[in-house]
């Protein structure tokens, strides 16, 4: 049985982009879109890490002031970032304050500058695509770790990446259309272009 809720507007979609106007506006235009742009992918592979533990509406509502926090995500400045930025960003409380996953933001985009030399962190992440994407009908069916995402946690581990667990990266993957999670009912399945 399908769990997909029909909106006023006749479109389907799963619950949670059903009601919030905010995340369904995520949905809508920018969940499961293919994202392949260095900063792009810095940014919600960051995103994904503060939301560890949150509600997803809860850094979406903070996503202009993280993005502020941390230079619209650009990996050079915020590779730059040092304890009194640290402090700075500790005292925003326009963000998540979790000195932790601060700390590994900055840490990542200091990864991120070296992966340049091995070709980047897209190319990197979107190495780790599988032969073919879930297909589920209801959220049970959504799987929330691959084989992949953990291949692709060990690879960026291996190279300084912090906050970066299987299941985060499994989300991360979600998000940058890598892989196809949209139930099968709903009207975005198959919208990113990536499989048919």
């Amino acid at each position: 049985m399908s769990e997909i809720v029909i909106g006023e507007d006749g479109l389907a979609r799963p619950p949670w982009a059903a009601t919030d106007p905010l995340l369904r506006d995520y949905y809508d235009t920018e969940w499961g879109m293919p994202v392949r742009d260095e900063r792009g992918v810095y940014e919600r592979l960051s995103l994904e890490a503060f939301q560890s533990g949150l509600s997803w509406a809860t850094i979406l509502r903070k996503r202009p002031a993280f993005r502020a926090a941390f230079a619209d995500f650009d990996p050079d400045v915020v590779a730059a970032y040092g304890e009194r930025d640290v402090e700075r960003l500790m005292g925003d409380a326009g963000i998540v304050r979790n000195r932790r996953k601060i700390e590994a933001t900055i840490t990542n985009a200091r990864a991120t500058v070296a992966l340049r030399r091995e070709g980047g962190l897209p190319e990197l992440v979107w190495s780790h695509r599988p032969a073919a994407t879930p297909a589920p009908r209801t959220l049970a069916e959504i799987p929330t770790t691959s084989p992949e995402s953990v291949a692709l946690s060990r690879a960026l581990k291996a190279r300084g990446f912090r906050f970066v667990g299987p299941t985060t990266m499994h989300a991360l993957m979600e998000a940058l259309g890598i892989i196809d999670t949209h139930l099968v009912d709903s009207h975005r399945r198959g919208s990113s272009g990536v499989w048919a």
